[in-house]
């Protein structure tokens, strides 16, 4: 439609809108898991048993939480914008993962899959000019 047309020239504008909206909410989800300690860690970690690595759970979670709750921070500046994309691309790989190993099916990934689809896309298509990263 017409009246839509000049909505292009606003590209920047809507992923500034959409890194902010995802980076708030990933740092709702991950700053929990980050103040969870060891024990939450490790629970977390676990979940790397369904891709056979069973060594050093608490490794695992608190680099699951960090990359939820300071890649959030990240993804809401626009720095380190790909490399962080990359890690939640990861964690919602393996979050898809869990769900369909529970039983949960694609209805209980399927949140965990949208996501994982949203971040990788934005590996592709930038943090655009109103980032950190293009200062």
């Amino acid at each position: 439609m017409a009246i839509f047309d000049n909505l292009g020239k606003y590209r920047n504008t809507g992923l500034l809108i959409l890194r902010v909206g995802l980076g708030v909410m990933m740092m709702f989800h991950g700053l929990p898991k980050i103040m969870g300690g060891p024990d939450q860690w490790a629970g977390i970690g676990s979940s790397m048993k369904v891709i056979g690595i069973n060594f050093i759970p608490a490794f695992w979670g608190l680099m699951a939480a960090l990359s939820e709750g300071m890649g959030g921070f990240l993804l809401l500046l626009g720095l380190f914008y790909r490399p962080v994309n990359m890690l939640l691309t990861f964690t919602m790989i393996i979050a898809a993962l869990v769900h369909l190993n529970k039983g949960e099916g694609i209805m209980g990934a399927s949140h965990a899959i949208e996501l994982g689809i949203v971040f990788f896309s934005l590996i592709f298509i930038g943090p655009g000019k109103y980032s950190v990263d293009k200062k």
